[in-house]
């Protein structure tokens, strides 16, 4: 089952169930965001999917229309911004060390010393799927931002003027809602552009949360259920309306050093992340991307990402926006 939230011609926002055939989406009654349909599943104590069937109209959306229109949101967001925390991981993938070996090397030469993100990528091969009911080795983590850094498909994604660079990572996340107790649930899957700025963060790894601190792009739709263990997809990147670079990508477990179980006790075992209330968006981490491949970005770039799984593909251009210079703070 996959979701989309849209807005209507007068910008009513609703919920739609995407038809069989991919073309079409089933509006929901009753509810107008995917939040609220989170907290009624919660509150009746069943399954996303039963609440779905159980207010899902008989008429039908054109799909393709709300894209071309613009009207296709990102698939999960918080009437209170603050409270939807973005985050992610890396090195989780069997390519994702050697993208970032690379980066180190054209940085530091081949003769540098074994960096510290080979070796945590050796931790997660070595005891990143412990097996259920156990713990196993702590992954990579960032901190991305709030929901007022997340666009839908479609929209512009923003170079800062101030950045040394900006291109697509194409990742899986995991997006969650914490119940009245505070326990954590997740409410499904959606593809991901972790936008990151690559040279900042190949200067010297302690700049890594500075390059991470940019907008990112989820959607167009939302996978209700389990992921399946092997996921495979396409990242391209579009300008002047050719392909000027692309690569396929592989996730899932079965293409992981983690499982997605222990990257998510290591998230939500700290207990300012299970706020009651609070959405989450976990990025799982990419295994390709085109600047560890040697390709440069420029503005006016498209990015795809799309994978069969998650239905329709997540576009976005990356447009160059003014450097604000010195931020200056007053003293009351």
């Amino acid at each position: 089952m996959r979701l989309i939230q849209y807005r209507e011609k007068d910008g009513q926002r609703r919920v739609g169930w995407i038809t069989a055939d991919g073309n079409g989406a089933h509006p929901l009654s009753g509810v107008t965001t995917v939040y609220e349909l989170a907290q009624r599943a919660i509150a009746a104590g069943g399954k996303l999917v039963d609440q779905v069937k159980s207010l899902a109209e008989e008429s039908s959306v054109d799909y393709a229309q709300l894209l071309a229109e613009g009207r296709v949101l990102a698939p999960l967001d918080h009437p209170e911004p603050a409270r939807f925390l973005i985050t992610g991981t890396g090195l989780t993938h069997i390519g994702s060390a050697d993208a970032r070996n690379k980066m180190h090397t054209a940085t530091h030469g081949n003769n540098a010393p074994e960096s510290d993100s080979m070796k945590i990528f050796q931790m997660g091969l070595e005891g990143g799927k412990p097996g259920p009911g156990k713990i196993g080795a702590q992954p990579e983590w960032f901190f991305k931002g709030v929901g007022s850094c997340v666009l839908g498909p479609g929209e512009p994604l923003p170079l800062p003027g101030y950045a040394l660079a900006g291109a697509e990572e194409p990742e899986i996340v995991g997006l969650y809602i914490l119940d009245p107790q505070g326990h954590p649930w997740r409410i499904g899957y959606t593809l991901g552009n972790e936008f990151s700025d690559h040279v900042t963060e190949a200067k010297n790894y302690l700049y890594t949360q500075h390059s991470k601190l940019r907008a990112c792009s989820l959607g167009p739709e939302l996978l209700v259920g389990e992921l399946p263990q092997d996921v495979r997809g396409k990242t391209r990147i579009w300008r002047n309306g050719k392909v000027v670079w692309q690569e396929d990508f592989l996730s899932g477990e079965a293409n992981m050093s983690h499982s997605i179980a222990n990257l998510e006790h290591f998230h939500f075992r700290y207990s300012m992340f299970r706020r009651p209330g609070d959405l989450h968006a976990y990025f799982f981490g990419a295994a390709v991307m085109s600047y560890s491949a040697g390709f440069k970005t420029k503005p006016g770039d498209e990015f795809e990402i799309e994978a069969p799984v998650f239905g329709k593909a997540l576009r976005n251009k990356m447009e160059l926006v003014p450097d604000e210079g010195l931020v200056s703070v007053a003293a009351l």
